[in-house]
């Protein structure tokens, strides 16, 4: 009983769970923000490119 008792109590997995829910999250919100990023930087890359 005590090892059942002991298992309710442990967070450990739910701390892992959050810690991914975390990063899946600073991923989502990542994509939008490279996509913005990126139309900068063809932009200074095709000038680069057609200085060069």
């Amino acid at each position: 009983m005590t090892n059942f008792s002991r298992f309710l109590k442990d967070e450990s997995g739910a701390t892992a769970i959050e810690y991914g829910l975390l990063a899946a999250l600073i991923g989502v919100a990542l994509i939008p923000g490279l996509n913005l990023l990126r139309g900068g930087l063809d932009g200074t890359f095709g000038d680069v490119t057609a200085e060069l």
